[in-house]
């Protein structure tokens, strides 16, 4: 933990968590002891620019109080609503640049795995997110993103990276909002008070 005279070491986790499992948890706290992180940020995505509106099934409101559910019993984890009380579109370096005016003088971290890495010339304004925070990169199995490809398009790029070596959790949330709506059990893939909250609402569930 870092004294009073360090800055603030802030993971930043965004995703939809539709739901989120043990998987999601099981990343941000490898990140928080790889990276020495004071806190880690659950930031549900609201309306993710690059995916289909089909893919984020269950409203916003289930999905932010199943990552509450989640990630209460963990002093290191919280949940922010950064990116759903905003207008969209809604663009990951928006969402980094209010999270510095929200903790000003943090050093970000934000928080993907390299199959993203690979993938980030194509998002939104991609220089400006290694502007805002370094990137804290979870290793994926037959995923080597090409860092010289990268870094030409990104020069800034290497030098921004953190890799964390996490374990390799084969969990989706798709299959699990799949499992549910087919009554297959979902047991020990993800927490308990979220598997009680989504037989609560009904959620998944074929209709």
């Amino acid at each position: 933990m870092a004294n009073s005279d360090s800055p603030l070491r802030l993971g930043i986790y965004g995703g939809t968590f539709d739901p989120p499992h043990l998987g999601h948890l099981i990343l941000a706290e490898t990140a928080a002891d790889t990276l020495a992180l004071n806190r880690v940020l659950f930031v549900p995505a609201a309306d993710p620019p690059h995916k289909e509106s089909a893919d984020v099934r269950t409203p916003v409101q289930h999905r932010l109080a199943m990552v509450e559910r989640a990630v209460v019993d963990n002093p290191r984890f919280d949940l922010s609503r950064v990116d759903v009380d905003r207008p969209g579109p809604h663009y990951t370096a928006d969402m980094l640049r209010l999270l510095r005016d929200e903790f000003p003088g943090a050093e970000l971290y934000f928080l993907i795995g390299a199959d993203s890495l690979r993938d980030l010339p194509a998002w939104s304004r991609p220089a400006e997110i290694l502007e805002q925070a370094q990137l804290g990169v979870m290793r994926r199995p037959g995923v080597e993103p090409d860092l010289i490809a990268l870094a030409r398009v990104l020069p800034d790029l290497p030098a921004r990276i953190a890799w964390i070596d996490a374990p390799l959790i084969d969990i989706a949330a798709r299959d699990l909002a799949r499992r549910i709506a087919a009554g297959t059990s979902v047991r020990y893939q993800v927490p308990d008070v979220v598997r009680a909250y989504i037989q609560e609402h009904g959620l998944y569930r074929s209709h």
